[in-house]
């Protein structure tokens, strides 16, 4: 519905009179599921205040991420949008989801399926698209999302905007998502703070990485054990690290395999047992990063620079990409055991060590 506009202003959208979010819970016998990590926001004011974060929504279209009761969807199309769509895994709020469909009529589009599989590549209209230099295109993605998923579904479109493709097809899509506190905190720490992690470089080096506020545990039903934060990325015109997403991901984890050691310990893990050491040596020395930094100590431009010089050992030796150092592991345990039942001698100093 549409009131009346002030002449030379546009007209405000205003949702009807619905049921509270407290009162849809209660009509349609909702409850949160603690396997599925759900937690539901009820107070409007937050929920406002998690829109604004995602800009200038007049007009826009957005993707909400697990609406759930509709709290945030509610405050989603009180910003004016365009256009909404919702992406709802769990059947049992999608009765409640028509209701406010019907009461924004032509303007909701509800989709019962997975986040995880959905595929937004026709999601939203063709004309939308921006190029990856211009501004971002009209469209955003938000989300309450449950904790379970809220760590994979981030990876999975950090890879999207690495490949461009994805929600990330019609350009530089921006994106406020919730995450455990923790985890925005790792999202968004700086090189040498105690949360810098995997999540820290993966993120920083493809988005603007925003940590807007954060909501306390008490603010949910039922109340997690954790407070929420509420995290906004906007992908960047050229990555920090120009080297395929699946590269950058192998070098970053081995890296923070030992987060708590010498950085050059994790390094070893990118390299077979014959000839690891000089191998390691070697990249180390090409990518100029003090062996004895801990991993989180090190700066963007270090995991560039290792990459970089990573990437370059690959093309000389394409073996080098597919090596799994845990694969390596399993199948010296096996040998181990065989050679244990066999009555052969036990492993190396060098098995001891690894």
């Amino acid at each position: 519905l549409c009131l009346m506009a002030a002449p030379g202003k546009v007209a405000a959208f205003r949702l009807p009179p619905l049921p509270t979010i407290g009162e849809i819970i209660k009509l349609f016998r909702l409850k949160a599921l603690k396997q599925l990590s759900q937690n539901f926001l009820l107070d409007l004011r937050l929920t406002d205040k998690i829109v604004k974060q995602a800009g200038e929504l007049k007009n826009a279209h957005v993707c909400e991420v697990g609406p759930g009761p509709g709290g945030i969807t509610r405050s989603i199309l009180s910003a004016g949008v365009e256009q909404l769509l919702l992406i709802e895994k769990d059947a049992r709020f999608i009765p409640g989801l028509q209701m406010l469909s019907e009461a924004a009529p032509g303007k909701v589009h509800i989709v019962h399926g997975d986040i995880l599989t959905y595929k937004m590549e026709k999601a939203f209209p063709k004309h939308l698209k921006k190029n990856w230099e211009d501004e971002p295109p009209n469209i955003h993605i938000i989300g309450n999302l449950p904790f379970s998923v809220s760590t994979p579904l981030i990876i999975k479109w950090l890879e999207n905007v690495s490949k461009r493709d994805g929600p990330f097809i019609y350009g530089r899509t921006q994106m406020t998502l919730t995450f455990q506190k923790e985890v925005g905190e790792r999202l968004t720490a700086n090189p040498g703070s105690n949360q810098r992690s995997r999540l820290s470089v993966m993120a920083q080096h493809l988005c603007t990485v925003e940590n807007c506020f954060v909501i306390p545990g008490q603010a949910f039903v039922p109340k997690p054990e954790v407070d929420v934060a509420v995290v906004h990325f906007t992908p960047l015109v050229q990555p920090k690290i120009q080297q395929p997403f699946e590269l950058v991901e192998k070098v970053v984890q081995s890296v923070f395999q030992f987060r708590r050691k010498y950085c050059f310990r994790g390094i070893e893990t990118l390299f077979p047992e014959n000839g690891r050491l000089k191998r390691t040596e070697q990249l180390m020395m090409t990518a100029n990063v003090d062996p004895t930094l801990r991993p989180f100590q090190l700066s963007m431009s270090q995991f560039r620079n290792l990459c970089n010089a990573y990437r370059k050992m690959c093309d000389e030796d394409p073996s080098l990409f597919v090596f799994n150092y845990r694969e390596e592991l399993r199948q010296k345990k096996m040998t181990r055991s065989l050679l244990e039942s066999t009555g052969q001698p036990q492993e190396t100093e060098e098995e001891n060590r690894l």
